[in-house]
């Protein structure tokens, strides 16, 4: 699990994308799914209506891994025993196209 802060490419993807958050709950079709990130655009940072979701799978590179000490440690220990507890409630959101290449 990568940290918040940690930028990457996604495939497909031409822009860096920052990670603003881990294990998002976003509806989908009016129900609850679970990406493994959410992120945005580097270096414009959160724009309210362009935040994207995806997952590990998503990602094509790491460029940069943000801050990590023992309370990310624990917060990584606490997140995975609470994935696999809802994992048969919550389903895992999936991304099926690339990022659209949105150049202002």
């Amino acid at each position: 699990m990568l940290t918040i802060g940690s930028v990457v490419y996604l495939k497909e993807g031409s822009k860096k994308i920052m990670i603003l958050n881990r294990g998002p709950l976003v509806m989908v079709d009016g129900k609850t799914n679970k990406f493994d990130y959410s992120g945005c655009v580097y270096p414009i940072g959160l724009v309210s209506n362009e935040v994207l979701y995806f997952n590990e799978e998503n990602i094509d590179e790491i460029l940069f891994t943000g801050f990590y000490d023992e309370d990310e440690a624990r917060f990584q220990n606490l997140y995975s025993n609470w994935a696999e507890y809802n994992a048969s409630r919550i389903k895992k959101g999936v991304v099926d196209k690339a990022l659209e290449n949105n150049e202002s």
